[in-house]
């Protein structure tokens, strides 16, 4: 589930960037030529990105907000100190102490 929500997160912050780059700095729109009120006016094509601007930082949020939600539920309480003690703790125990030898009495 995590990654279907990545996925989704990097495609609308794509779709986001490009929506917010397309329009205007002067508060108008893309400003292409269309008939008069049609879709592609300046003014049809900046609600029409206003619009699809605002939609889309709404599901980031949201999906943000689920992101953060699936992190939470997958942390148990854990400090990121506290997984490193233990990871620490994991390590050492998997390394065997060195075993002195004790050399053998050659009889014989």
């Amino acid at each position: 589930m995590e990654t279907i929500l990545l996925t989704i997160h990097l495609i609308v912050a794509i779709a986001m960037v490009t929506t917010i780059l397309l329009q205007r700095s002067e508060g108008g729109a893309l400003g292409i030529g269309g008939g008069a009120g049609g879709m592609m006016t300046a003014r049809g094509a900046g609600d029409a990105l206003s619009k699809a601007t605002k939609w889309l930082a709404i599901i980031f949020l949201a999906n943000s907000l689920l992101l953060g939600w699936y992190a939470a539920q997958d942390d148990e309480g854990a400090t990121v100190i506290d997984q490193a003690l233990e990871q620490e703790q994991e390590q050492t125990d998997n390394i065997l102490p060195d075993v002195p030898t004790v050399p053998q009495d050659s009889e014989g």
